[in-house]
């Protein structure tokens, strides 16, 4: 029987945040830990602290992807990848500059897209979990940031759609994919001076980036596909999405709340 201690976990993006504690308790688990980052200082810091390997890689560049599954084979058979790569920008659509346009895009969709083709060809002979970081954005409209709940909600569908192909394929793969709310991470801190941030601050109070890892690591222990945390917000999202005539006016009470919530630094 395959253990933890067995096989090795990637985790892309994991120099901070998310990605970090998902690592965190990837290697807890006894999982031998592969972590990536743009920033090699940041990464090598994050690895020596965690007791994990870490690596240099763009999430946005294919061929990063295939070196990150070379290194990680080198450390013995892949039975967990998880595509945590993000980036986000607030900003109205027009305004937006064209590059944050773009980055959003590349990682946001394209690196996932780029890390689950390598995630799957890493894990198809033995099988494994290859687990998409999303977004409640995934599930309906966020004035504000278009761009970036476009990406999610393009990483939410490609994540499902990809577990049918697997499914028909006859791969012993799961897919999954995590729709958390806003998170106190420094993702969101740094959009915190931009009004057009204020969907994020529309909840009682921002997630704890540890709560948002135990979600991520539960997921790989069972066949469930899509988890949303909270889930009473996504029904909400999912609403507003169906009916946009009716949730977007509602959607704009709840930025006016969290705007209020944003200036007052929640």
């Amino acid at each position: 029987m395959t253990t933890a201690r067995d096989t090795v976990a990637v985790v892309t993006g994991a120099a901070r945040g998310f990605g970090r504690e998902i690592a965190r308790r990837l290697v807890a688990r006894g999982h031998r830990v592969l972590i990536t980052d743009l920033d090699a200082d940041a990464v090598a810091v994050t690895a020596g602290e965690l007791g994990a390997t870490g690596m240099r890689a763009d999430a946005r560049v294919p061929a990063d992807h295939a070196d990150v599954a070379a290194a990680a084979a080198e450390l013995g058979p892949v039975g967990v990848w998880v595509n945590n790569a993000g980036v986000l920008r607030a900003g109205r659509v027009w305004e937006q500059p064209e590059q944050d346009v773009t980055l959003q895009v590349e990682v946001n969709l394209l690196g996932v897209v780029h890390g689950s083709r390598a995630a799957v060809e890493a894990m198809r002979g033995r099988g494994g979990h290859l687990l998409n970081i999303a977004s409640m954005s995934a599930h309906g409209p966020v004035p504000g940031l278009a761009v970036y709940a476009a990406t999610k909600a393009a990483v939410l569908n490609f994540t499902t759609s990809l577990q049918g192909e697997l499914d028909l394929a006859r791969l012993p793969i799961r897919a999954h994919a995590l729709c958390p709310d806003a998170a106190d991470t420094a993702l969101v801190r740094d959009e915190q001076a931009s009004p057009d941030s204020a969907m994020l601050f529309s909840q009682r109070t921002l997630l704890a980036p540890a709560a948002v890892a135990d979600a991520a690591v539960a997921l790989l222990d069972g066949r469930r596909v899509v988890r949303s945390i909270p889930t009473y917000r996504a029904g909400a999202m999912r609403i507003a999405g169906a009916v946009p005539r009716l949730g977007l006016p509602v959607l704009a009470r709840l930025r006016a709340h969290g705007d209020r919530r944003r200036v007052a630094g929640s």
